[in-house]
C-alpha cells in the first residue's frame, strides 16, 4: 500500500513539473516575437524654448529649455545654474526681462511646440528679484505659452499669446492682456475651445500696436 502511495506520488510530481515546464515554453513561445518598446513619456532634454539677455548687462542671461526649467548665467555662458527647479513644473515655452526693470521676469511656461514630447506648463509665472523666487500668475489652464511681451513704458500692461492645449478643445488660448501686472487677464483675441495663438509682434515705433 505504501509503495502504492508512494508510486502514484511520484507520478503526480512529474506531472505537475513538467505541466510547469511546458507552460514556462509555452509562454516564451507567445510572446516571443513581441520586442518591448518605449511609447512614452518622451521626454527628450536639450530643447531651447527662450532666451532672455539682461538689457543692462550683456553677461546675464536668461534661457527657458523646453524639457528642463529655466537656467541663468552671470558670465556669458561659462556657468549656469537652474532657477526654477523648486516649481511643480518643468516645461518652458518663452522667457521676458521687464525692460523698466530688468529685475522682474515673466516666464511662460509649458513647451511652444505639437508633438508627443512637448511637456505642459501651469500658467504664467513672474519673479520681481532676478529669479530668486517666483510666482504663478494665472492662465493655469493655458498649458503651452508662446509669447510674453511687456509694455516698453508700463509694466503694469503685459501681452501674453497662448496655444492652448494641444490636444484637447478649451482652456486658456488665445492673446491675453492684463493692466494690473498680472492680478487679471482678459483675452483679446481667440476663443474658448480651438483658436490659440503661437507668436506676437508689438511695434517699436508705436507700443499700442501689435
Amino acid at each position: 500500500m505504501k509503495k502504492q502511495s508512494m508510486i502514484l506520488y511520484m507520478l503526480v510530481y512529474f506531472f505537475v513539473a513538467n505541466f510547469q515546464i511546458m507552460a514556462q515554453k509555452s509562454s516564451k513561445n507567445l510572446f516571443g516575437g513581441l520586442e518591448f518598446r518605449n511609447i512614452g513619456p518622451a521626454m527628450t532634454s536639450g530643447r531651447i524654448a527662450d532666451i532672455a539677455i539682461h538689457p543692462e548687462n550683456e553677461n546675464v542671461w536668461y534661457v527657458a529649455v523646453g524639457s528642463g526649467g529655466v537656467w541663468k548665467t552671470m558670465n556669458s555662458g561659462t556657468t549656469w545654474k537652474p532657477i526654477f527647479d523648486d516649481q511643480k513644473v518643468y516645461s518652458t515655452g518663452c522667457i521676458t526681462i521687464d525692460p523698466n526693470n530688468p529685475s522682474t521676469i515673466w516666464l511662460g511656461t509649458g513647451e511652444n511646440v505639437g508633438g508627443r514630447h512637448a511637456g505642459f506648463g501651469d500658467g504664467i509665472y513672474v519673479s520681481h528679484n532676478d529669479g530668486k523666487s517666483w510666482k504663478n500668475m494665472g492662465l493655469e489652464n493655458s498649458e503651452h505659452l508662446s509669447k510674453i511681451i511687456v509694455h516698453p513704458d508700463n509694466s503694469d500692461v503685459v501681452w501674453v499669446a497662448s496655444q492652448g492645449p494641444l490636444w484637447s478643445k478649451g482652456g486658456d488660448r488665445g492673446v491675453y492682456k492684463t493692466i494690473d501686472g498680472g492680478k487679471t487677464w482678459k483675452r483679446t483675441l481667440g476663443d474658448s475651445e480651438w483658436v490659440g495663438a503661437t507668436d506676437l509682434l508689438i511695434d517699436p515705433t508705436n507700443p499700442d500696436v501689435l
